[in-house]
């Protein structure tokens, strides 16, 4: 695909969140740095068949509009319950105040509205490192 460097066409898209709106206000945490941790239900990848990332596997993130924005590096993940995720890695998803009680908050609505929320639910609980900005290729056409 031309629409990112050709050393990147190979990886996995996605965006964070469920809806457009949600995916830009995520994608601007990583890009400025905020944003740094996120996670998922098991069940979801499950069910999605997606591939559970690894330290060291790269992930192209998407914009609302489905443009290809940044590429991250998986540098860490750890398989836990909703129940026993920590205010770190609340604070390291940079939502909102960065508090826990945000997290869980915003969290505990996020899977509900997917169906998917229990306190016991399995997440995969991810911490990456921004690698590259991709400048969207309507912003390089002059």
């Amino acid at each position: 695909m031309n629409d990112v460097p050709a050393q990147y066409a190979h990886l996995q898209r996605w965006a964070f969140g469920d809806n457009p709106k949600l995916a830009d206000e995520l994608l601007a945490l990583v890009l400025i740095g905020k944003k740094t941790a996120s996670c998922c239900s098991l069940s979801q990848y499950e069910d999605e068949a997606w591939p559970i990332p690894k330290p060291g596997d790269r992930w192209i993130v998407l914009d609302g509009a489905q443009r290809p924005r940044c590429v991250i590096e998986t540098t860490e993940l750890k398989i836990q319950r909703f129940d026993q995720v920590d205010a770190q890695l609340a604070h390291d998803e940079g939502e909102g105040d960065q508090s826990y009680a945000y997290w869980r908050n915003a969290h505990e609505d996020y899977f509900t509205r997917q169906g998917r929320f229990a306190p016991d639910m399995t997440l995969v609980c991810e911490r990456f490192r921004l690698i590259e900005v991709l400048t969207p290729a309507k912003e390089t056409m002059q």
